[in-house]
């Protein structure tokens, strides 16, 4: 499917999807969180109290009239005088999202709320974050706690609860989700950083500097080709990054993948597109160093494009974020992957770049980095895979992503205990790495 469409889709298919969403991802329970759109209509479509999340459908979704009717079979969810009390407060809210993902959660038992600059879109998409006080689950003062928390920072649009979860809203049931799933990670990415050591949070000077550094402006060509081999090739991206999405490997607002084509052409994943819903169709074609007309590309399809005009035995590529990694990315700590013997043939030493240096005078050294190594990380920005096929660049993310996550979970056991020089060169040996 494309990416979520309000004008397009009913409100209940759409909350069907999102809420199935968020239960496939582990970021709700059979019996918790509610997602909530407000129509056109004034009209407010729910998802229903004491129901499976994990199998909704569009039928079960309850719909409460204007005049306080309810249509449906089942009751609406228990919270949904907080749903209301927020769209009456925000007219432009067309969509809240209310759940227990861990993450916030642990924020939230904790009284404190994530620093959305711990990464470079977390502040653009999330923005800064309130805090609403206690009050008991489903009651009326909760809504109005909740209320009262948007209404201390207009530029708030997520809530953390008190010892519950996080609450927040969108224009849309799409830009909602974007919002609940990137902060999830920026809760994630804080929490690793600080079991691995002290996390380093951006300025507001360098996330300017680095929206403006982004190259939005290439050539375009017209008359573009769609053989065989390259529709099957916008077919495996598009697989390969909804599968990412469901391993919490990418999210809604950051990912991006390529596939080299022919000579140093390439298809990549666009810019500003919810990494759930891409279809073959919203792929970018880049040739000859310019982009596809009528489509805007990833906005590092410069560094692709440079890592490919170097590398010519690299055809895939993968940028992208995970909690785990990103533990590292943003604190620095090294990512010694010397300590798991398997995790080093595929990966080798990891070295990490400077942040923003995908588009300052580092480009040039990043991309020849790949030479001799086939992962990097960026700093408090993501890592950069690559391979010969994509299925094998994925299989080394993965790889990466376990080897992450049980670095951090060996952080509070004591010191890792890494292989030796010479076990590493007999590894180097006996598997041919670096050929």
């Amino acid at each position: 499917m494309k990416n979520l469409d309000v004008k397009m889709m009913h409100p209940a298919e759409q909350i069907a999807i999102i809420i199935s969403r968020i239960y496939l991802r582990k970021m709700t329970t059979t019996s918790g969180g509610n997602v909530s759109i407000m129509d056109d209509n004034g009209d407010l479509w729910i998802t229903p109290a004491g129901i499976d999340k994990g199998s909704l459908t569009p039928d079960d979704i309850v719909c409460v009239k204007a005049d306080g009717t309810i249509i449906g079979k089942h009751r609406p969810s228990s919270e949904y005088p907080f749903h209301r009390a927020i769209y009456k407060m925000n007219p432009k809210a067309h969509s809240v999202i209310h759940a227990h993902p861990p993450g916030l959660v642990t924020f939230s038992v904790v009284h404190q709320v994530p620093d959305t600059s711990i990464i470079p879109q977390a502040r653009a998409v999330c923005g800064p974050v309130g805090f609403a006080e206690y009050a008991l689950p489903g009651s009326e003062l909760l809504g109005e706690k909740i209320v009262e928390a948007f209404m201390q920072n207009p530029q708030y649009k997520a809530v953390i609860m008190e010892n519950h979860g996080v609450v927040l809203y969108g224009s849309d049931i799409a830009k909602a989700y974007q919002r609940f799933e990137t902060l999830e990670l920026c809760a994630r990415t804080i929490i690793n950083a600080k079991t691995l050591g002290t996390p380093t949070y951006l300025t507001s000077d360098q996330i300017v500097k680095h929206e403006m550094a982004v190259n939005t402006t290439f050539r375009h060509f017209m008359n573009v080709d769609h053989p065989s081999e390259e529709r099957a090739i916008r077919t495996e991206i598009c697989k390969i990054v909804r599968r990412a999405c469901a391993q919490g490997l990418m999210c809604s607002s950051y990912g991006t993948a390529s596939v080299r084509w022919k000579d140093n052409d390439f298809l990549i994943t666009p810019s500003s597109a919810q990494r759930w819903d891409i279809v073959p169709e919203d792929i970018v074609q880049v040739k000859d160093g310019m982009v596809e007309a009528g489509k805007t590309a990833s906005r590092s399809v410069a560094l692709h494009y440079e890592i490919y005009r170097r590398n010519p035995k690299i055809n895939s590529i993968i940028l992208t974020q995970s909690p785990a990694l990103m533990g590292f990315c943003t604190t620095g700590e090294k990512f010694d992957v010397r300590t798991i013997p398997e995790s080093w043939i595929f990966l080798q030493d990891i070295p990490i770049f400077p942040f923003g240096s995908q588009y300052d005078e580092h480009l040039e050294e990043l991309a020849e980095e790949f030479k001799t190594r086939p992962f990097v990380m960026l700093a408090n920005d993501s890592v950069l895979v690559t391979g010969d096929k994509l299925i094998n660049t994925f299989d080394r993310l993965e790889v990466a992503d376990f080897s992450a996550r049980s670095l951090i979970l060996a952080a509070p056991l004591g010191s890792l205990k890494p292989i030796t020089d010479d076990q590493i060169e007999e590894l180097r040996v006996a598997f041919h790495v670096g050929e």
